[in-house]
């Protein structure tokens, strides 16, 4: 059985909570589909307002971060049990902004990863090389290292409803998009390190995204390749473009 795409909007810090209202209902119309799954993965004070937004809608809505522990003196967290009371469904897990400006690692990300599933949130898990490690040539080394650690003591149930998302650093952003090539090359390694983690049929059944420029023009030749199941997209997930990406064909 072929894979559910999944394309998932990562707002980042922008909008205010009465923006991401109105954004949302002009986004509404535009993402409508049954062929693929939508989220909206919205700063934390928009949650309730997004998640107002759209109900009734096939948009479900995400978060961009959470914390590991459920409650506690972390001043300025958030717990997986607050978002999922707000309505939160999905959770985007160690971007590369959260490791390069909020000194999170392979290990909290584990840590995460494992929160979110123990409370039923779907984790869309960030993996991606610098350009200096493309260069080096160690690009699959340094991605499989952030899969396996990612996902130590995941048992392959849960491991099979997770999402992946392969963003390239050098690509968020900067207008530059790994090749459809480039793009499946890894993300199909990325199945392999499923594969070697756990079985064929759990590597089979998770769903890889790709991020990193994704906008209305690449998405389609991107999302047709075998191993890519959809997209993580940035800045392209603001406006009205991000119609056309979910509905790519």
């Amino acid at each position: 059985m072929a894979r559910r795409k999944i394309v998932a909007g990562n707002w980042k810090m922008n909008k205010t909570p009465s923006e991401a209202k109105a954004l949302c209902e002009e986004l509404i119309p535009l993402v409508k589909s049954d062929d693929v799954d939508v989220v909206f993965c919205v700063p934390a004070i928009d949650i309730p307002a997004a998640v107002e937004a759209v109900k009734g809608t096939n948009i479900c809505i995400g978060a961009e971060n959470l914390y590991f522990e459920d409650k506690g003196a972390y001043t300025g967290e958030i717990s997986a049990d607050m978002l999922l009371d707000a309505g939160v469904k999905f959770v985007i897990i160690g971007h590369s902004e959260r490791r390069e400006y909020f000194a999170e690692t392979d290990e909290t990300v584990n840590k995460k990863v494992k929160k979110a599933i123990e409370k039923g949130l779907t984790p869309i898990i960030c993996c991606g090389e610098s350009l200096t490690q493309r260069k080096q040539g160690i690009y699959l080394d340094w991605i499989r290292m952030q899969i396996k650690i990612a996902f130590q003591d995941v048992a392959a149930a849960d491991a099979a409803k997770t999402v992946i998302a392969y963003e390239p650093i050098w690509a968020i952003g900067t207008g530059e998009t790994a090749t459809d090539d480039q793009a499946e090359e890894v993300c199909k390694a990325i199945r392999d390190c499923i594969c070697e983690i756990y079985d064929q049929a759990t590597a089979e059944a998770i769903r890889i995204q790709y991020g990193g420029s994704v906008n209305a023009g690449n998405a389609a030749s991107l999302f047709s390749k075998p191993d890519i199941d959809g997209g993580l997209v940035g800045g392209a997930s603001l406006k009205a473009d991000f119609g056309k990406i979910v509905n790519y064909k």
